[in-house]
């Protein structure tokens, strides 16, 4: 039966549920690792190094990262299938060769102590952290392809226990690491890396059956899909991810030079990894749109409403963290920061308490968008929350002297926010067309109704 027939918010929160727990879980494996970091020796150092090679390790994926909306879109049977398979294959394999050209140690050197100002004293074990990054962009390329491919055939648990694997092997590689006193940054980059390999096996295994059957459908609409004709399609969201985390470099390059800027680059990943906790509830939510909608569009109206309230929560849940005791209780005890540097995190967690909210939303319109294969002004949409970051970053750093890290949660708040009205219109322009085209279909039909009764007459 499809899903999408008879759709109800119960069927809704039942689809999207396994792939929020999914995002929620890959939320909390950066501060399970941060808490590892901050108990370690030179814990500033390795927090800030950790961020760097994160921040490099990021940028170096995005390309890849709409790999499962797209494959969640396209792969109907066997021709689409081995068309994407190559697409992914190409790309996984370029994303590579980038992060072996920025290794290379002169590059390295000339952007991260050239360009960011960063002192050997983090530069170096950011290097190595890094390098242990390299399986990391190709494993979550295949990951996401695959899981793709799951969510469309409406197997959003096996993503989750990809995750759960995931999970598990941070937590014990974490724990192996920290306990044979390994550097701070390499705990965290090793056992991210081996982490999301093995899910990408994990993934590929409960795919298996899936593709047996998806092997047999001769696609037959889509035997003119090419590599060029995919390519057009995925260009403008790998262009969207790519100036979406693209904008981290930036970041780091003003944070390096803003007021308290060694304590800004060891603060920030912390509260970035808390605010994500609660964004990832909105990441989640692109694919249920693109799944659920219907062909006829049918359940719009239901997958809107369900969005609202999904930013309701997520907003409610951030505020009480952010305005209680718990805020002091989470980066204290349980990320392990200083006293110093927790009284530095509490005015950025409060700026940023919408931002998931604008998250939930922005998946929601981009998701409209792209079913309606309508992919440019996404990219257009990111491109203008990267130039506003920049652009408020630049005003609060260098002429009003903001401390880097208030200056940095300002400017993704302020981006987002540009972000979605850009982006309101053009969803609005987007349904107008599925309801003329309904409107349309609805009339051809009716006529020819009309016209098959005239003849039994």
């Amino acid at each position: 039966m499809d899903i999408t027939e008879k759709l109800t918010y119960r069927k809704i929160f039942l689809f999207w549920g396994p792939l929020a727990l999914t995002w929620l879980m890959m939320a909390f494996e950066q501060p399970f690792l941060i808490a590892f970091i901050a108990r370690l020796n030179e814990a500033k150092f390795n927090l800030a190094a950790f961020g760097i090679a994160g921040s490099f390790a990021m940028i170096i994926e995005s390309p890849i990262i709409m790999l499962m909306s797209a494959s969640t879109a396209l792969v109907r049977g066997r021709h689409s299938y081995r068309k994407l398979k190559r697409f992914t294959d190409l790309l996984n394999a370029g994303i590579t060769v980038i992060q072996l050209i920025i290794l290379i140690p002169p590059v390295f050197s000339f952007i991260v102590t050239g360009l960011m100002g960063m002192p050997e004293d983090i530069a170096r074990p950011a290097h190595t952290a890094l390098f242990i990054f390299l399986p990391w962009a190709a494993s979550i390329g295949y990951r996401r392809f695959y899981q793709g491919i799951l969510i469309r055939n409406n197997l959003t648990r096996r993503v989750t226990y990809g995750t759960v694997v995931r999970l598990v092997v941070i937590m014990i590689m974490g724990v192996i690491l920290y306990s044979a006193g390994v550097k701070g940054a390499y705990v965290g980059a090793g056992a991210m890396s081996l982490a999301v390999f093995l899910e990408a096996i994990a993934t590929r295994m409960m795919v298996s059956r899936t593709l047996k059957t998806l092997l047999q459908i001769d696609d037959t609409e889509n035997r003119n899909l090419r590599l060029r004709s995919v390519a057009r399609f995925y260009f403008p969201l790998a262009l969207t991810s790519i100036l979406s985390l693209g904008v981290q470099p930036f970041v780091t390059f003003f944070l390096g030079r803003s007021r308290m800027a060694v304590e800004s680059l060891a603060v920030l990943p912390v509260v970035s990894s808390l605010v994500f906790i609660f964004r990832s509830m909105g990441l989640s939510y692109q694919e249920v749109n693109i799944a659920l909608i219907g062909k006829e569009k049918q359940n719009y109206r239901l997958l809107k409403n369900y969005a609202i309230f999904l930013g309701l929560v997520v907003t409610v849940l951030i505020s009480v963290l952010a305005f209680t005791p718990l805020a002091n209780l989470w980066f204290i005890n349980i990320s392990g920061l200083s006293q110093d540097l927790a009284d530095m995190s509490y005015l950025p967690l409060k700026i940023m308490i919408l931002v998931p909210a604008l998250t939930v939303l922005l998946n929601f319109q981009r998701s409209s968008l792209i079913i309606n294969g309508t992919t440019r002004p996404i990219s257009v949409a990111t491109a203008i929350e990267l130039g506003t970051i920049i652009m408020t970053l630049l005003v609060c750093t260098v002429f009003l002297n903001f401390i880097g890290v208030v200056a940095a949660a300002i400017a993704f708040m302020t981006g987002r926010i540009m972000s979605n009205l850009y982006l309101i219109q053009k969803q609005v322009s987007a349904v107008r067309e599925w309801n003329i085209k309904e409107l349309v279909t609805e009339t051809v039909r009716l006529d020819s109704d009309v016209h098959d009764h005239r003849l039994r007459r």
